[in-house]
C-alpha cells in the first residue's frame, strides 16, 4: 500500500466518527475544548452536563436552576413501573446495569415522556403568541387555541397538569418559585413560567376545578427556560431518574430475594378466559 493509500485511509477512518464533544489522545482529555483535568473540580455536573449538550459553560445561577429540575425528578416510588421493574430484575441475578437499562427502556411518551410534550406545549403557545403579536392576540388566547389543538389531536390529557396521586404535587410550586427567583434575578426570562400558568388557569377554566401543574410541567418550564430542545428534555429526564432507579436496584439488592414478581407469591392474578375444558372432550383424542 502507498503512503498515499495509508494517508487516504488514516483520514477516512479518523472522520468515521465526527465529534465536536470530545477531544482524546494519550494523556489528553478535551471536552469541548477545555482539558478534562481543568474541569475536575470547578464544574459541578449540572454544569458538565450542560456543556456537553449546548457547547459552552453555563454560568453558576444557569447550571444551579438546571441541578433543581433534575434532582427534584430522581424518584417517585416503587408503584412507578420503572422503578418497579428495576427492583424485579435485579432478583433475577442481573447486574445493577441491566436493572438500571430495564428501567430506563421503559420511559417512554406515557411514563416519562410528558416532560418532553409539555416543553413542546409551552414553545407552540410562545409560536402562536409570536405568531398573533400583529393583531393583538395574547397569551390567553393563543393558549386556548394550542389547548383546542391538543383536543382535536384526540389528546386526553394534556401533559404536565394533573397527577394521579397528587391532588397538589408538592414538587411544583417549589420550583416555580425558584424560576420566579431566577428570572427576578435576569438568570432566565421567566416567559415559560407565564406560559404555563397560563396553560394552568385555562385547564380551571375549562374544567370548573383546578388541574394544578405536576413535576413535569414544572421542570418543563425550567428546561424550557434554559433553551433545552424538546426531545433532550426526555433525556434529561431519564438522567434524573436514573438516581432512583439506581438507589431502588441496589436496595432490592440487598434483599435476598429471587425472581421478585410485580405481586407477592401468595397472591395470584384475575383469570378470565374459558373455564376448565379438556381435548379429550372436543374430538382431539
Amino acid at each position: 500500500m502507498s503512503d498515499r493509500s495509508e494517508e487516504h485511509d488514516a483520514t477516512r477512518s479518523e472522520a468515521w466518527w465526527r465529534t465536536e464533544i470530545i477531544e482524546m489522545h494519550p494523556g489528553v482529555i478535551r471536552l469541548r475544548g477545555y482539558p478534562i483535568e481543568e474541569l475536575i473540580g470547578h464544574v459541578s455536573f449540572p454544569a458538565m452536563i450542560w456543556l456537553l449538550l449546548k457547547g459552552e459553560l453555563p454560568d453558576e445561577r444557569q447550571a444551579a436552576l438546571l441541578g433543581t429540575a433534575l434532582a427534584a425528578a430522581v424518584d417517585h416510588g416503587p408503584q412507578a413501573p420503572s422503578i418497579a421493574i428495576a427492583r424485579m430484575a435485579i432478583t433475577c441475578g442481573v447486574g445493577i446495569n441491566n436493572a438500571m437499562a430495564s428501567a430506563t427502556n421503559v420511559l417512554g411518551d406515557v411514563h416519562g415522556g410528558a416532560g418532553e410534550q409539555a416543553v413542546e406545549l409551552y414553545q407552540a403557545i410562545a409560536a402562536d403568541v409570536d405568531r398573533g403579536t400583529d393583531t393583538g392576540a395574547g397569551l390567553a388566547e393563543a393558549t386556548a387555541r394550542c389547548l383546542d389543538r391538543l383536543q382535536a389531536a384526540g389528546t386526553r390529557f394534556v401533559p404536565g397538569f394533573g397527577h394521579r396521586f397528587h391532588p397538589l404535587d408538592p414538587r411544583a410550586p417549589r420550583l416555580l418559585s425558584l424560576v420566579d427567583e431566577a428570572a427576578a434575578d435576569g438568570v432566565v426570562s421567566g416567559r415559560f413560567a407565564a406560559i404555563a400558568r397560563a396553560v394552568e388557569q385555562e385547564l380551571e377554566r375549562r374544567k370548573g376545578r383546578l388541574i394544578p401543574m405536576n413535576i413535569d410541567g414544572a421542570t418543563a418550564v425550567i428546561y424550557g427556560e434554559l433553551g433545552f430542545p424538546p426531545p433532550l428534555c426526555r433525556g434529561l429526564f431519564v438522567l434524573s431518574r436514573s438516581v432512583g432507579i439506581l438507589a431502588h436496584a441496589w436496595e432490592e439488592s440487598q434483599s435476598g430475594l429471587r425472581n421478585k414478581g410485580p405481586i407477592p407469591r401468595e397472591r395470584l392474578w384475575q383469570y378470565d378466559g374459558p373455564p376448565l375444558r379438556h381435548p379429550s372432550r372436543e374430538g382431539c383424542d
